[in-house]
């Protein structure tokens, strides 16, 4: 995830806000590429309305070389079902493989009329609960997924202790919008606000920081 110095993701202006810079959207893809799946929530969907697809050639073609896929698996995940069929998350990218779609049995309901052929609709109860979600992807041959978002997903999982590693590209910008969405809300983390997570690496790319962390483990452990 990319985000403000102030730890924002987006502002509150109606066209995309792009924090990142060409160079690390370029590693963004090297790091897709080595993926089985992408998964976003749905307002992510709504608000940036992306592709979700691998742009390169070249890495398209490695992909089929090793036998996989050309593009990733995709995943959308909503609580209310309220996802748009004409949103290009639909259209892109899927010619091996339809979009999942993870919801609640409520959001199922919608989502079936809604979709039509557009997406493969899987409910997991009342409530989207991230363990299941995760356990059923293992039984679809997931191996290696990324996440990009947004807030309440970023939240859920990193509260729940899933994630294996988080990347996060640091943007000289200040954004300072007290209703702009941040990186995550405010959420019972593992181990409170006095667990430090061990850094691994930061590199600099242009004016951009990438800074990753292994979230399980802490950095007294190391």
């Amino acid at each position: 995830m990319a985000v403000s110095v102030d730890g924002y993701i987006d502002d509150m202006v109606p066209e995309r806000l792009y924090l990142s810079n060409e160079a690390d959207f370029d590693r963004v893809e090297v790091e897709r590429t080595a993926c089985d799946a992408i998964l976003i929530g749905a307002e992510t969907l709504r608000r940036d309305n992306p592709r979700l697809i691998i742009k390169s050639e070249e890495r398209l073609a490695a992909r089929k070389a090793a036998g996989k896929p050309a593009h990733l698996q995709k995943i959308v995940v909503t609580g209310s079902g309220n996802l748009d069929p004409a949103a290009r998350f639909w259209h892109y990218g899927v010619e091996e493989r339809r979009p999942l779609v993870y919801t609640t049995d409520t959001g199922a309901e919608k989502l079936h009329d809604r979709l039509g052929d557009l997406g493969i609709v899987v409910s997991l109860g009342e409530t989207v609960d991230f363990g299941s979600l995760l356990d059923d992807l293992s039984n679809r041959d997931i191996g290696r997924l990324m996440i990009e978002g947004g807030t309440s997903i970023h939240t859920a999982v990193l509260e729940a202790g899933l994630a294996d590693e988080l990347h996060l590209a640091v943007a000289p910008l200040l954004i300072g919008q007290a209703d702009a969405p941040r990186f995550v809300d405010p959420a019972a983390f593992p181990g409170g606000s006095r667990r430090r997570m061990h850094l691994v690496d930061v590199t600099q790319i242009g004016d951009v920081a990438v800074l990753r962390y292994l979230p399980k483990a802490d950095s007294d452990s190391i």
